[in-house]
């Protein structure tokens, strides 16, 4: 196993921008990218289902960044009334936005032949149609500013690649994939750029309480650093992607991965 790369400082890639970021209230992605944000010279407004740790991730983050730069409202991505208002916060808070980190997405493990209408029903809504209202939701907000833009969907390695358990997950994920290719030729016209990270496995404590400890260990065997991904390094991939050193990118996913297979 390589050993773990040193923390990234910032330097001021995201200066004086406005960004948006859902499921950002925890250890995993979206949280990683909260605090790299602000660390890169941003504003936010971040959103997640599960109001008591958002409440105590923005305090933190307020504390530490300053309250006027983080802001945040509680949002259910499968509630089209919950995004509505998460962006409405950005524009009456930070007086706008520029940036949209599309993070929400659920897993859950199971067979085909098991599989419930429900299961497959909630994974697909949370991962693929909580995209889709909030790519949505950013677009028009977006292409009513007039200054341009940047939507980052989190897609996954399993919507290329096969894995037992996951049909509904790996449909979702594809599907943000390909929901991210279609919003990215639409949003050329009003110069906002789409693009997507497509993650292997980035070890957080959500991921543990979901996945058995013998799929974690293989899954691991699979990277070929020899280790799992931490989530800030997933997180610096998505600034790349908010920043202007990426403004002739779009339509693209980036797979942050060293799976070998």
């Amino acid at each position: 196993m390589t050993d773990r790369p040193p923390y990234v400082a910032g330097h001021s890639l995201l200066d004086g921008r406005t960004a948006v970021i859902t499921a950002a209230a925890g250890a995993g992605i979206g949280g990683a990218t909260a605090r790299r944000f602000l660390e890169e010279g941003a504003r936010i407004v971040i959103g997640d289902a599960h109001a008591r740790r958002l409440g105590e991730c923005a305090a933190a983050l307020a504390e530490e960044f300053g309250a006027d730069r983080v802001a945040a409202l509680p949002c259910d991505v499968t509630d089209q009334e919950q995004v509505d208002a998460l962006f409405a916060r950005a524009a009456e808070h930070h007086g706008g936005l520029d940036i949209v980190v599309n993070n929400a997405g659920l897993g859950g493990t199971a067979d085909l032949v098991d599989m419930t209408d429900e299961q497959w029903s909630k994974v697909l809504d949370v991962t693929l149609n909580g995209t889709f209202r909030c790519t949505r939701a950013a677009l028009r907000h977006l292409k009513d500013r007039g200054t341009g833009g940047v939507v980052v969907n989190n897609a996954s390695v399993v919507g290329w690649r096969a894995q037992r358990g996951q049909a509904h997950y790996a449909a979702a994920k594809a599907g943000v994939m390909a929901l991210t290719r279609c919003a990215a030729l639409e949003a050329a016209d009003f110069g906002v750029r789409v693009n997507a990270v497509a993650p292997s496995l980035a070890m957080h404590p959500h991921l543990v309480k979901v996945t058995t400890p013998e799929l974690l260990v293989e899954l691991t065997e699979r990277e070929a650093f020899g280790r799992y991904a931490e989530p800030w390094e997933i997180a610096n991939v998505i600034v790349f992607l908010a920043s202007g050193y990426s403004s002739y990118l779009t339509g693209e996913t980036v797979s942050v991965s060293s799976q070998r297979a």
